[in-house]
């Protein structure tokens, strides 16, 4: 979701256990960030709402630095730390009761106490809303909640799950005042009242967000900056162009291969920097079986055997990517190349015996969906390279179509598209959060998926294993049977880039292992 140094980070290959993103490689030795002043802070991915109860998606970005959950992942981390809780355990050995202890003394922005209560009624309201493709899809293991005086929240779940203190930490579960979020609709005067390290002063859609420090704030972000201006871009070309005027200190998310590899080469001129993290985003195409076409595994078997994914790293994202085989991405625990080592490399022949076999006739004749302005401007390409490469096969006929996301996220929710592509940024980096999500009757992609073997067995069993790192079996066996249904067609995975201007420090430590942009660690620097 989300700047470059002339170094490169590191990026740590480890157990779940003791998973580290590697927060960086430094800036230039020596230099303060303590300036203080405003940032200005541009993207290409806007939010979709302003209120957490609606969103899985890239309002995250905006939620995490105005509001604050119990637990967080501060840069560095390998596990959720505390954040509005002092502490949160699992009281029983069979790890079904997690108690939560808030921090005395916590207000929101209106002066309403951050207490239980509101905790409870926050995540409440998140199932009873139960928003199509919103976070109620993360609480699938929660049966109740409970609150024990004003500071303690006890949640009950219906098995053992250890990641559940992971959900805890994502923005989605934001706390949020009772007296100004209906219970059971979502808040629309366009505001945010939060407890978080900002404010949000102004927000206007598309446009920009305009955030001030929070004096009342009690929790782990240590402000380096007095408030942040978030500037909404429809295209990456006017970001980077708004950077280089000074019109921006920093981008983040949306930056295209090709403006990766010219701002390198232009911060050796001293004017820019360009970070990148350790990527655990990746690209995927869906299927969608209610429609002619996707609805024959032998359809996606052949998708499978055609696509070309070094092409497509290579044509499109110039060394800023990588190929994927696995919708497990390498720096997770588990992480197996299953799909080349079902299919190997790309063959046509192959992908015409898998058809005639099944006794479909090509050329089949398909609709690729994308999104215009999700993802940055490089989307429109990697489609055009898939249609490319398929087409070029003959043994398909692929026609591209696109909306922006608001549209994009409503259509593929109500299963209107045969093939879509989607991008997938953890919630959580842990191998559980990239399997979960894509099964079950309720999904991030809108499109069920009924796999019992995995939702029944595989995830439970998973979930009761503390070590994360011991749960490696159970995830090489649930992309077995992910590459034999073909449903999710992982392409490609990717670093996140931020680029900034050469007096703003902290890039490097601004991602947190979420991929959300937590913007109170950029500051002016007081002596380069």
């Amino acid at each position: 979701m989300f700047n470059r140094t002339s170094q490169h980070c590191a990026t740590a290959l480890v157990s779940l256990a003791s998973l580290s993103l590697l927060a960086g490689c430094g800036l230039i030795p020596g230099d303060s960030g303590d300036g203080g002043g405003k940032i200005s802070v541009g993207t290409t991915s806007s939010p979709v709402a302003l209120d957490p109860a609606l969103s899985w998606d890239n309002s995250w970005e905006l939620f995490r630095n105005v509001f604050q959950t119990l637990l967080s992942f501060p840069t560095g981390s390998t596990v959720p730390e505390p954040d509005a809780a002092e502490v949160c355990e699992f009281t029983d050995s069979t790890n079904t009761v997690l108690s939560c202890r808030l921090r005395e003394g916590l207000k929101f922005s209106n002066g309403d106490e951050v207490d239980a209560a509101a905790v409870k009624y926050s995540i409440d309201r998140i199932r009873k809303i139960n928003e199509p493709g919103g976070p109620a899809g993360l609480l699938g293991s929660l049966d109740k909640i409970e609150t024990k005086g004003a500071l303690e929240v006890l949640f009950r779940l219906k098995k053992p799950d250890v990641t559940f203190p992971f959900v805890l930490a994502t923005p989605a579960m934001s706390i949020v005042p009772p007296a100004e979020y209906p219970q059971d609709r979502a808040r629309d005067d366009g505001k945010i009242t939060g407890s978080g390290p900002y404010t949000l002063k102004s927000y206007e859609k598309h446009d920009r967000a305009e955030l001030a420090k929070y004096r009342d704030y009690k929790g782990f972000a240590d402000r380096k900056n007095d408030a942040v201006v978030i500037r909404y871009f429809d295209e990456s070309e006017a970001m980077v162009k708004a950077l280089k005027d000074g019109r921006i200190d920093a981008t983040y998310r949306g930056l295209t291969a090709e403006e990766v590899v010219a701002l390198r080469r232009e911060q050796h001129d001293g004017e820019i920097n360009v970070v990148d993290t350790v990527g655990l985003e990746i690209r995927y195409l869906v299927f969608n079986p209610a429609f002619p076409g996707p609805d024959e595994p032998a359809v996606r078997r052949a998708i499978a055997q055609v696509v070309n994914r070094d092409a497509l790293v290579d044509r499109v994202y110039r060394g800023t990517a990588e190929p994927l085989y696995s919708m497990v991405p390498k720096g997770i625990v588990g992480h197996t190349p299953s799909f080349f080592d079902t299919y190997g490399e790309p063959d046509a022949k192959e992908a015409r015996r898998i058809l005639r076999q099944a006794g479909v006739t090509a050329p089949v004749k398909l609709t690729f969906w994308y999104t215009t302005d999700r993802y940055g401007s490089s989307t429109a390409r990697e489609f055009a390279e898939l249609k490319r490469q398929l087409d070029g096969s003959g043994l398909f006929e692929i026609t591209l179509r696109s909306k922006p996301w608001d549209d994009f996220q409503k259509s593929f929710n109500k299963g209107e598209f045969p093939v879509f592509g989607r991008g997938w940024f953890p919630d959580f980096p842990d191998p559980d959060n990239f399997i979960a999500p894509f099964v079950g009757d309720r999904t991030a992609t809108g499109t069920p998926y009924r796999q019992d073997e995995i939702t029944r067995k595989l995830l439970p069993r998973s979930r009761g294993v503390k070590d994360r790192g011991a749960v490696a079996e159970g995830v090489v066996r649930a992309q077995e049977i992910l590459v034999k249904d073909v449903r999710l067609l992982p392409l490609w995975q990717g670093k996140m880039y931020v680029a900034v201007a050469e007096d703003i420090a902290g890039a490097e430590r601004s991602l947190d292992p979420q991929s959300v942009m937590q913007m109170w660690e950029l500051s002016r620097k007081t002596s380069w």
